[in-house]
């Protein structure tokens, strides 16, 4: 057994307080925090919470045995990073000022709807994939406009047997792309998005491409990582600039 499934399988003891006797909230594995916080946090993996403790951003104590264990109050600081990272935008160098300077669980709300807010990541795998009529019964999008975002490139699919799949990142576009079609905007207004995401993503891999293509496995990970934090504040950016010229019109 590998490692990170001992890690997974280890069973632990019920803490006790020191002070008074009285148990104390479980500290729980790696995997059991994975497990905890999936609902929110699609992408959560046992490296991704490994990287951010090679950061610095976590430290759970480990038990005689190597294994990492996490109390409710490391839980409560990942859920945090977590947020700060998807919600807010913020790579982290900023996220660890915040943290520094006070910044809890309960001054980052979660999103409404982290379902649509969520960013996915750049580096895990697409994950499953989904039928025509599977994305239709769960974005409740019609064919024809799924049809149209296929036609005019906005998501490919991939075709095996005849058969045409889409992925949970595309699954996600279909999902976004009929709220705004209950206003008009059909697939061929799409293309602006489509050609703005090919060119911000060829301006980021130009500037990370040597790091990206690079034989060492911590430099690929580390240049991963800055693309993730690139993409973010990008996106940012590109937020505060419509919103900017939105407040034009409105005014």
């Amino acid at each position: 057994m590998s490692a990170e499934r001992d890690e997974l399988a280890v069973e632990l003891p019920e803490t006790v307080g020191a002070d008074n006797g009285r148990p104390r909230a479980k500290a729980v594995t790696i995997g059991a925090v994975c497990k905890a916080l999936e609902l929110e946090f699609p992408d959560i993996s046992i490296s991704k919470i490994r990287y951010l403790e090679d950061q610095k951003l976590l430290t759970p104590r480990r038990t005689q045995g190597g294994y990492r264990l996490y109390t409710p109050e490391d839980v409560q600081r990942l859920r945090t990073i977590l947020r700060l990272q998807r919600d807010e935008f913020l790579p982290l160098r900023v996220i660890r000022q915040e943290l520094a300077g006070g910044r809890s669980e309960r001054d980052v709300s979660p999103a409404p709807d982290s379902r649509s807010l969520r960013r996915a990541s750049v580096s895990r795998d697409p994950g499953a994939l989904y039928s025509l009529g599977d994305v239709v019964e769960e974005t409740g999008a019609e064919p024809k406009l799924i049809a149209e975002l296929v036609e005019f490139g906005v998501i490919r699919g991939e075709l095996r047997a005849g058969t045409r799949y889409f992925d949970d990142t595309e699954r996600e576009i279909v999902r976004a792309v009929s709220e705004l079609a209950r206003y008009g905007v059909g697939g061929r207004n799409l293309r602006v998005f489509r050609t703005s995401a090919d060119r911000e993503a060829q301006l980021l891999q130009s500037i990370l491409a040597p790091a990206l293509r690079s034989r060492n496995p911590d430099r690929r990970r580390e240049a991963v990582e800055a693309l993730e934090n690139l993409a973010s504040v990008t996106t940012h950016l590109k937020h505060l600039l419509l919103i900017r010229d939105l407040r034009k019109i409105a005014t």
